[in-house]
This record gives C-alpha cells, structure tokens and sequence, in this order.
C-alpha cells in the first residue's frame, strides 16, 4: 500500500460530537489525511479548540452546531453545506448520549427517550442525509462509533448498551443497502476510553480495576488510538470493506 491509499485529500468529512473526547482525535486525524472537516457539536463554540488544533496543524475545518437528537437541526447543517458547496463524502457518526449510570428499573423514562433519539434516531437521521447527498457525488463512506457495549452489555448501561447493539444492526444493513450507490459503512467499537464521556467508569477505582482486569492490554484506551482506524475505514485502502465492525479495545471482546 502507498500513502496515497490513505489520503482523504479533496474530500469534506462530517464528524459529530468532535468538541471532545474520541470526536476531536477523530476529526484532527483527518484532516492531518487532507479532509476539510466540518466538525458539529450542539454548540458550535464547543468545537472551536478542535477546528484551532486542526488549524495550527495547517489543516482545514469549521465548526457547525448540530444537535443530532434534533431531525430538524440535522437538516439545516446539510441544507447550509449544500449552499456552501461543501457536500460531505465522508460522515463519522460519533456523537452520543447516555445520562444515566445505574439499575435499568430505576432509569426514567426522559433518560431513555433522550439516549435512543441521540444514539438511534440521530444516527440514522444522519446517515440518511448523508447518504442521499453522497448519492448524488457517486459515492462516499461512512464510519459509526459504536462501542464494546453493543457486543456485551456492561451493567448500569443497558439501554445504551442497547443503542450501540442497534447501531451495529444500523451499519450491516445500510453497508448492504448503500453498497450499489457506491456508498461503504462500517463502525467502530471502542473499549474502554480515557474521555469525559467514559469518567463514571474510569474514576471509580473499583469499577476501573474490574475493567483491567477483563482487557488483556490491561489498559485505558487514549481517544487517539481510535482515529487512525476511522481513517483507515474511509480511505481508498478500505475499498473493498463494507458492513464490518472493528473492535479497538485491547483485547476485551477477544
């Protein structure tokens, strides 16, 4: 393989949630390969250090505000790209929900409501307006972060747990669903991480040495060691991948 096969140079790359964590790794990896990446958060303000990193590392971007658990504010950041002439032909579904650590029998039902319609709706709303424009270039790929969760549901989060069960679903059938448009989808899922999103697990010293336990890297995850997968996923070196799940979890799911 040359370097070539790995540029994501001329394309426009969507990453949700990119203010933080996995997202932001996600969208300054690439645009170190050449992509313009749009990077969305619910606020935009949120993704302005990300867009400055990519930036100082002589890369190019902006921040969008999208909120994903809201249809009509998908549509408007697509309505806008499309005014801008920066129609995606790439989307990393990334950003996620899950308000609620404890007993399912003790969750109410908001906290449901909320990590379905971020975590399903929103990922397929998504996809759905990415991949009706993606149509229209001839093609394009598409990367969902999923999660560990959607192999072995890990307890305190089972209605997440759920919802990365269901975005794997999501993945094998749109990858078999787009493949005739020229359109790729796969995902990733992380093991344990060290991000904000993930600090219920990773501050609470019984629960994180549980987890050590069980990976046999015997380690925390850093964000950046998730990014050069998605890059991979989306670059001309993974032409011939579609519908597949990559576990990046030292080993857990093994």
């Amino acid at each position: 393989m040359t370097d070539s096969q790995f540029s994501l140079a001329g394309k426009v790359a969507l990453v949700s949630g990119a203010s933080r964590g996995i997202g932001a790794a996600i969208a300054q990896q690439l645009a170190s390969a050449g992509a313009y990446v749009v990077c969305t958060s619910r606020k935009r303000e949120s993704c302005a250090e990300t867009v400055a990193a990519i930036q100082q590392q002589g890369g190019h971007g902006e921040a969008m505000a999208m909120h994903i658990g809201d249809p009509t504010a998908i549509e408007a950041v697509f309505s806008k790209l499309d005014a801008e002439d920066r129609t995606p032909h790439l989307l990393v579904n990334n950003a996620a929900a899950n308000p609620y650590f404890g007993p399912a029998i003790d969750m109410d039902l908001g906290a449901y409501e909320k990590t379905v319609e971020v975590n399903l709706r929103g990922y397929f709303w998504v996809t759905v307006q990415a991949a009706r424009r993606m149509k229209s270039l001839g093609g394009g790929a598409i990367v969902n972060i999923a999660s560990v969760n959607a192999k072995r549901a890990a307890p305190g989060q089972l209605i997440y747990s759920m919802t990365k069960a269901g975005i794997v679903n999501m993945t094998e059938g749109f990858a078999k669903e787009l493949a005739p448009l020229g359109i790729r989808v796969n995902a990733v899922l992380p093991g344990l991480t060290d991000t904000k999103f993930a600090s219920a697990l990773t501050q609470n010293p019984k629960i994180l040495d549980m987890m050590l336990r069980l990976i046999p890297l015997a380690r925390v995850a850093q964000p950046e060691e998730m990014a050069p997968v998605v890059q991979f996923l989306l670059s001309p070196a993974a032409g011939y991948i579609t519908g597949a799940c990559f576990p990046v979890d030292g080993g857990y799911l093994a």
